[in-house]
Formats: C-alpha cells, sequence, structure tokens
C-alpha cells in the first residue's frame, strides 16, 4: 500500500500520525533560528504550504504544559531531517509557549461577522491552553485570569481582544517563565476580502491595533511567523515594527521551504509510478521562482498525482483554479483599457511584461498606476519572474504566466467576463444583416466587439468559436447548437427558427495566418460548408430557407462571406 496523498490537510500531527506522503519541510526551522528573525513576515501565494509550515513550527516549539504531550510531540519528527541537524536546534523543542491563530475564516461579507470569526479563533486558541491557566492561576492577578477567561469565553469586548495576543504572552510567561511564539496564518485574507466588500478601513484598523500590540510593544514575545499572500504596506499595517523581516518571493532564503522543487516532485512521481507524466507536470505546474529556486505549485502537484495514480493517463486539469475567488484576475480584466488588454493579450500567447517592483502595497492603491496591480499579480502567483534586473533607484522584473494551469484561469476569467459583456448588449443589428444576407455588415459589427475584447490567440479556433457562439444564443428567434456531426463533417454552428418555415443558417468560422488571408480563407470557409454537406441535417429535417457564411478571423479582424444553400448547389 503506499501512503495517501495529503489533499487539504494542514495539520502536521495529522499529516505524520495517519500516514501522508510528507515532503519533509523540517529544515524551515533550522533557518528560521538561523536567521533570528523577530517578527518574521512570509508572503507566498495560496495553498503552497504556509498553514502547514505553521503548524509544524507549533508542533516543534510548543511547550504544552504536559510532559506526556511533550513527548508525542517530538516523536511526530523522528526520521526527519530537523533530527539530523544538531542538538543547538533540537534542544528548541518543546521549549515555548505557541499561540498559532489563522485568519481565513474571516473571509466573510461584512465586518461584524468578519470580526466575529476572528474573536473566535483567538478564544479557541485560549481555550486549547485554559487547563494550565487553570492549574497555574495563582501567579496571575485577579485581573490578568478574569480578563483571560473572558477571552476564552468569547464574551470580551474589541478593546480586550485587540490586546489579547499581548495579555495571552504575558499571562504564559507569568506561569511558564518563557516567552511566547506568535504564529498568523493567511493574515491578509481578511483584508483582502474587507476591499472587495467595502469595509477595509473598519479591518485595517482592528489588525493594525491587534499586531501593534502583540508585535511591537511585546516584552513577552520570543519571535512571531506570520504568513499572507501580500505584503500589506508597513504605514498600513506593521506600524513602527523596525523589528520586522519580510521574506517574500523575491527573497533567496527561505526559498526550497514553500512549494515542491524539482527534484521532490520527481520522487512523489517515481514513488506512484507516474514518472512517464513528468512532462505534463512541468508544463502545468511548474514555472514559479521563488528567490533563485525553481518551485512547483505543491496543492496542483498533489492533486494530480492523485489522479495520475488511478490512471497513469489522466489529463492535467487547473486544480487551483477553485481555491480562492481569483478577485484581482477579475480587477486587472473588467478595469483593463487598450493598452492593458494588449498586455494581458501578449502575456497569454507566452510574451513578457516588464514592471517596477512595489512590494508595500495596499488593495486601496491596487488601481492608483498600471504597477501595483501588476504587483498584486507577481506576489499572489499569477505572474512568475523570467529575470531581475536594476535600473536605478528602482528594481524592475520581467514577468511571465507562469505555467498552462495559471494561463487557463486567465483564459476562463476572460471568457465569463465576455459572456458577462456579450448579455448586456444588442446584437439586433447583427441578426439583421445575417437574415438580410449582407456579409459586410456582419464583419463590420464582429469587428466593432472584437476590438473591445481581451483575446487569446494560442488557442484561438476555440475563442472565436465561442466569442461567436456566444453572440448569437442571444436571439431570441434561433436555437443555435455548435459541433454538430452532420454530413460528412463537422459543421461549427447552426442557427435555426423554431419553425421549419423559417429560417437557416450554417457558419463556418475559422482562423487565418495573416491578415492577408482573410478573404480567402472566408471564401473557403464557405466552398467547406457545399464540399462537406454541412446542411445535411438542416434540410432532413425540413427547412427549405438555409444561408451559410464562411468567416475568418485574424485577431481583431474578421472577413464574413455569404452563400444561399440554392446559389451554393448551382455553382
Amino acid at each position: 500500500m503506499k501512503k495517501a496523498l495529503p489533499i487539504g490537510v494542514e495539520n502536521f500531527e495529522d499529516m505524520v500520525r495517519t500516514g501522508y506522503y510528507y515532503v519533509d519541510k523540517t529544515l524551515f526551522m533550522k533557518e528560521l533560528l538561523d536567521l533570528k528573525g523577530k517578527v518574521n513576515l512570509f508572503t507566498r501565494p495560496r495553498r503552497f504550504g504556509k498553514t502547514l509550515n505553521l503548524s509544524m513550527l507549533r508542533y516543534f516549539f510548543e511547550d504544552t504544559g504536559d510532559a506526556e504531550k511533550n513527548a508525542g510531540n517530538k516523536e511526530l519528527f523522528q526520521g526527519f531531517k530537523i533530527m539530523d541537524a544538531g542538538e543547538m536546534y533540537t534542544d528548541q523543542m518543546g521549549m515555548y509557549p505557541v499561540i498559532n491563530l489563522t485568519l481565513k475564516s474571516a473571509k466573510q461579507s461584512d465586518f461584524e461577522t468578519a470580526y466575529y470569526t476572528i474573536q473566535a479563533e483567538i478564544a479557541s486558541e485560549f481555550d486549547r491552553h485554559r487547563n494550565m491557566v487553570e492549574s497555574r492561576k495563582e501567579r496571575l492577578t485577579e485581573k490578568e485570569y478574569e480578563q483571560y477567561m473572558e477571552i476564552s469565553d468569547e464574551k470580551a469586548d474589541k478593546k480586550l481582544v485587540q490586546s489579547s495576543l499581548k495579555l495571552f504572552s504575558r499571562c504564559m510567561n507569568k506561569i511558564t517563565g518563557k516567552s511566547t511564539i506568535i504564529l498568523i496564518d493567511e493574515y491578509d485574507v481578511p483584508l483582502e476580502q474587507a476591499y472587495f466588500r467595502g469595509f477595509y478601513n473598519e479591518m485595517v484598523d482592528f489588525i493594525r491595533s491587534l499586531f501593534e500590540l502583540a508585535l511591537k510593544t511585546n516584552d513577552y514575545l520570543q519571535f512571531a511567523v506570520i504568513t499572507g499572500c501580500l505584503r500589506i504596506s508597513k504605514e498600513s499595517i506593521f506600524t513602527g515594527l523596525n523589528h520586522l523581516k519580510i521574506i517574500s518571493i523575491l527573497d533567496r532564503r527561505y526559498g526550497e521551504h514553500f512549494g515542491f522543487t524539482e527534484p521532490e516532485v520527481q520522487e512523489i512521481m517515481e514513488y506512484y509510478g507516474a514518472e512517464s507524466r513528468f512532462g505534463a507536470m512541468k508544463e502545468w505546474y511548474d514555472g514559479y521562482l521563488f528567490g533563485d529556486t525553481e518551485v512547483y505549485n505543491p496543492w496542483s502537484v498533489i492533486n494530480f498525482t492523485y489522479d495520475l495514480y488511478a490512471d497513469v493517463n489522466a489529463y492535467p486539469r487547473p486544480y487551483w483554479i477553485n481555491t480562492s475567488s481569483n478577485n484581482i484576475i477579475k480587477e486587472l480584466i473588467v478595469r483593463a483599457d487598450q493598452d492593458r488588454k494588449g498586455q494581458i493579450e501578449r502575456l497569454l500567447e507566452g510574451g513578457t511584461l516588464d514592471i517596477q517592483v512595489n512590494e508595500e502595497v495596499m488593495y486601496e492603491d491596487m488601481h492608483s498606476n498600471e504597477a501595483n496591480l501588476w504587483n498584486f499579480l507577481y506576489f499572489t502567483g499569477y505572474l512568475t519572474k523570467e529575470t531581475e534586473y536594476f535600473k536605478e533607484p528602482s528594481i524592475f522584473l520581467r514577468v511571465r504566466i507562469p505555467n498552462i494551469e495559471v494561463k487557463t484561469i486567465y483564459q476562463n476569467t476572460i471568457w465569463n467576463w465576455l459572456k458577462d459583456i456579450i448579455k448586456k448588449e444588442d446584437f439586433r443589428d447583427l441578426y439583421r444583416a445575417m437574415e438580410e444576407g449582407n456579409a459586410q455588415k456582419m464583419g463590420e459589427i464582429l469587428c466593432g466587439h472584437l476590438f473591445h475584447t481581451i483575446s487569446y490567440y494560442d488557442n484561438a479556433e476555440n475563442f472565436y468559436h465561442a466569442f461567436l457562439t456566444g453572440i448569437l444564443s442571444q436571439s431570441e428567434n434561433y436555437l443555435v447548437k455548435s459541433n454538430r456531426e452532420t454530413g460528412n463533417g463537422r459543421s461549427d454552428i447552426m442557427l435555426r427558427s423554431p419553425s421549419l418555415r423559417g429560417r437557416a443558417f450554417v457558419l463556418e468560422p475559422n482562423v487565418s495566418d495573416s491578415i492577408d488571408e482573410l478573404e480567402k480563407d472566408a471564401e473557403k470557409a464557405v466552398q467547406q460548408i457545399y464540399e462537406k454537406n454541412y446542411m445535411e441535417e438542416l434540410r432532413s429535417e425540413g427547412y427549405k430557407k438555409i444561408d451559410c457564411y464562411g468567416i475568418s478571423f485574424y485577431r481583431k479582424d474578421c472577413e464574413v462571406r455569404f452563400g444561399r444553400l440554392n446559389e451554393i448547389m448551382r455553382q
């Protein structure tokens, strides 16, 4: 029996004791202790192992107050790399009080609900240490004990909740004589949601107060590790934290501890007998560069390996697409002017874009200049670094889309946006031109709409087919069917009136290699309808009035040619 793949497993104890396949990231703790950062902010894309790494830190460093539990936690690390790193590291096991918070549940639609989920998360961690506090409450003042229990019972007011992490550290210091390790996961989730839901300022004020009291004026702090996707401006959240170390995906330290390196991916695939599909794995899920370290998306690697273990010929899929709302991509597309649309199209074609690095951004500044939004996309994993260069006084990056999976996210988002636009447009002029046999007018209308879209040309046939089908599907007078098996071949699009006495149309769109070939290709498309007998299904059903259109596309241009069934038959 092979070990189970840990899809969605984010608790280190569960990972080890249940026997899941684990990619050993325990040397993360060695590097953390070597660099001695007091407050460490790690920014990585979502689903790159941040939560599991913080859980690992908790089980390694935590003094639970129970000797048996501490011994059990130490057993979790037997056989892992950290145990061979030396006593100066292993002696740190089970030495400190630890509070481990995740803010990912604060992705709510209003401030009150988001605040409650954060309060409940803090209360849960206080309650986890309740026995230790109860057994040694004589070491606390009456007020400290009362406040601790108020927070644990979710009865504390907002001011007390804001000071809760500092209170925890002080109480633990009095009880154990040791400073506290604070772990905060997904700190920017409530901020992102607040921005898109309209309560950003309230959430910033709350998070700022919580962090300032816990991380700036806390004499009982051993060290803190915070994770998120984005580095929110110091002036916005981390006010006055001069001891803050920010480790973004640009940093050359810690590169291999989040995500999977190529040797780790090869080892996983070999273990599950899927090494023959390494090429597909690399094309779809590789492409990230953290510092100088090549990194694969671990969430997608695990999911694809899971499918390959059942069927080695399984197709890769965009597993990452459903792990978040992709709001930043939507913002990019919805607000895009013609210049930005051109930049998106260039990226979708496999091209690059040069951007000036701005690591300290705020959501409210996302659209203040073009560079900010591209920075958001880079730091959240929708773009990756190809090269880095210095142009005084700034750092610049040449970025690209990392892999096929992320390109698919762009394409799906673009198509959903395009469908929304099509639904709002009035295409009666197009339908009228089609009924009148006015191919020139049809071409003008289609070109006008193409100009305002974002196209992706490496998969042009699918794009133009979906574009045309989406427009024609808005008609109230015709039924649209596409890619139907008819006659001797495959007709791309057919429209028919519900009544056999009404009109029917066959449309054959194709893609030209150059703008000079548009007219010739449109003529060929009309001839193809006849030669492959695409209208046979309509004729057999009883339709008498059948018109045919050949349409050729090249980027934002198109050409339309008209052919009536009887005229084609006489040729």
